[in-house]
C-alpha cells in the first residue's frame, strides 16, 4: 500500500466516504458474497475500482474484527490548518473542541462522531502525547470525519491564545468547586471547549487560559464520565444554547 494511503473499513465508514468524498478513495474491496446495493451503486456512479475477495483475502489487507465485509484504500487523513480553521469557523460560529492529550483512539473516534452529529463543531488535537486520526479512529467515527474539520497543533496553549485573540471565549471542563454547572452557566459565543485527558484532566498550564470553568452536575455515585460521554453532554448543552441565542 502506498505510503500516503490508509485503510477504511466497515460499511458506514465506507458508505459515508463514498457519499461525501469519493475522490479520496483509491480502491474498494468487498467480501465475495456481500450484497450492499447502496454502496455498490455509488462505486459504479463514481467509477471506482473494486475487487471481490474472500474473508481471508480481506483480513490480509486489514486484520480487524469489524471489517463487516468491506475495506477501502483511501488517501491519508487531511488535517485542516489551525489558522484556516480559526478564520473560517469564527465567521460560522463554530464551536472548537480542544482535546488535551486524548490517547485512546476509541474515545477520539466517538468524539469525532459526536461533533459531526451535533454540527458546527471542529476538533483540535495536540501533535505530541495524544492520539492522531488513525484507522481505528476513522472506523469508530463511522464517517463522522467527513463532516467536521480536525486540526493538529504543536502547542495547545498557543492555540488557545490564538483562539482568544480571534474572538473565542474558552470554557474548560474541570471538576472543582470553582466550576459552574454547564446547564446553568451563561455561555458566550463563539465558544471553545477544552476537554482534558482520560486520567489527568486539563493540564495545569492550560487552566490559566480558561475564561469559564464548567462541570456536569452529578448527584449519584462518586464516579466520573468517560471523556467521550462527557463530550456528548457538553456538546448538547452548547448546541441548545446556540439555538436559543438565535
Amino acid at each position: 500500500m502506498a505510503k500516503n494511503q490508509i485503510v477504511l473499513y466497515g460499511r458506514n465508514s465506507v458508505f459515508e466516504r463514498l457519499k461525501v468524498n469519493p475522490k479520496s478513495i483509491r480502491k474498494i474491496f468487498l467480501q465475495d458474497n456481500l450484497k450492499v446495493p447502496s454502496i455498490e451503486k455509488l462505486i459504479r456512479q463514481n467509477n471506482l475500482p473494486s475487487e471481490r475477495l474472500s474473508i481471508r483475502g480481506l483480513e490480509k489487507i486489514k486484520h480487524a474484527k469489524d471489517l463487516q465485509g468491506i475495506i477501502a484504500k483511501v488517501d491519508g487523513f487531511q488535517y485542516t490548518l489551525f489558522e484556516d480553521l480559526l478564520g473560517r469557523k469564527r465567521e460560522e460560529d463554530t464551536t472548537i473542541i480542544f482535546l488535551d492529550r486524548i490517547s485512546d483512539p476509541q474515545n477520539l473516534g466517538v468524539i469525532t462522531r459526536i461533533a459531526a452529529c451535533f454540527g458546527r463543531m471542529a476538533l483540535v488535537i495536540p501533535e505530541h502525547k495524544a492520539c492522531g486520526v488513525n484507522e481505528t479512529v476513522l472506523h469508530v467515527a463511522s464517517g463522522g470525519e467527513n463532516y467536521i474539520s480536525v486540526s493538529i497543533v504543536a502547542n495547545m496553549a498557543n492555540a488557545l491564545t490564538a483562539a482568544k485573540e480571534a474572538g473565542y471565549w474558552i470554557a474548560g471542563t474541570v471538576v472543582s468547586d470553582g466550576a459552574e454547572e454547564i446547564s446553568k452557566v451563561s455561555l458566550p459565543f463563539p465558544v471553545g471547549l477544552v476537554m482534558g485527558s482520560e486520567g489527568e484532566g486539563i493540564r495545569q498550564g492550560l487552566l490559566k487560559h480558561l475564561d469559564i470553568k464548567v462541570r456536569i452536575p452529578m448527584e449519584g455515585a462518586k464516579l466520573s464520565f468517560n471523556v467521550s460521554m462527557a463530550c456528548a453532554i457538553f456538546c448538547y448543552e452548547i448546541s441548545k444554547r446556540r439555538q436559543e441565542s438565535g
